[in-house]
């Protein structure tokens, strides 16, 4: 039963996020205020870790499944995809080296600031 109710607070922070999406006319997906929201009220700990743990720990592990219908659209498309190829995989390639730059550079301002602050 606790898995429920954990559950019920994820899909209210996320309901949240979809209201907040209708009111806020800013290009940003419901599913990130809802995110926001789940971080402010953990961080605010009007929310605690132990309260959504055993859901998130779940949907995590589940989480490789909900890509399969997407790679089985990627078949579909294939004819769609191939003339293009090409462009995808230099978009892809730098998208990545552009998110795994972006990434490292916050992750070390952020452990150099904390060790500052300590």
């Amino acid at each position: 039963m606790e898995i429920l109710r954990q559950f019920g607070i994820i899909i209210a922070l996320a309901f949240a996020g979809e209201i907040l999406h209708a009111l806020i006319p800013l290009p940003i997906p419901a599913s990130i205020y809802g995110i926001l929201l789940l971080f402010v009220f953990l961080r605010k700990k009007i929310l605690h870790v132990i309260q959504v743990r055993e859901t998130v720990h779940f949907l995590i592990e589940t989480m490789p499944i909900m890509f399969v219908p997407a790679a089985a659209g990627l078949i579909d498309a294939w004819d769609l995809i191939r003339p293009q190829l090409i462009p995808y995989l230099v978009m892809i390639i730098v998208s990545l080296l552009v998110v795994m730059v972006i990434s490292g550079l916050t992750t070390q301002f952020i452990i150099r600031h904390q060790k500052k602050t300590m």
